[in-house]
């Protein structure tokens, strides 16, 4: 599956977004999306306007699924992350889908 990782800063507090991946099935904070029904090669799914972590349109190309993921980033994180769209581009396969964030360190007093 390639996501394309569209990260926001959370609220304090707030939780970071997790992703897990298994064949064509996503979780996203828990919720699953199963795009083996939803996409067929070399076809597009167009999720409804609501209450969803998708943008725009998300398609299978060769075989693999494509969508772009809003994530919530923690409070772990650097407030500056990176701006190439290139460091959210993720190729993944089965199993938890590491966030690619900036982290802070927890020894940093400006953290």
């Amino acid at each position: 599956m390639r996501l394309t990782l569209s990260p926001i800063r959370g609220l304090p507090g707030q939780v970071e977004t997790t992703l897990s991946i298994s064949g064509d099935i996503l979780w996203v904070d828990g919720p699953s999306v199963d795009f083996g029904s939803l996409v067929p090669d070399g076809g597009e799914f167009h999720p409804d306007e609501g209450d969803h972590p998708f943008i725009g349109v998300i398609s299978r190309i060769d075989g693999e699924i494509q969508a772009t993921v809003r994530v919530v980033l923690g409070d772990d994180t650097a407030p500056d992350q990176p701006i190439d769209p290139a460091h959210w581009l993720i190729t993944a396969t089965d199993g938890p889908v590491s966030v690619p964030a900036i982290r802070t360190s927890k020894e940093d007093p400006l953290a």
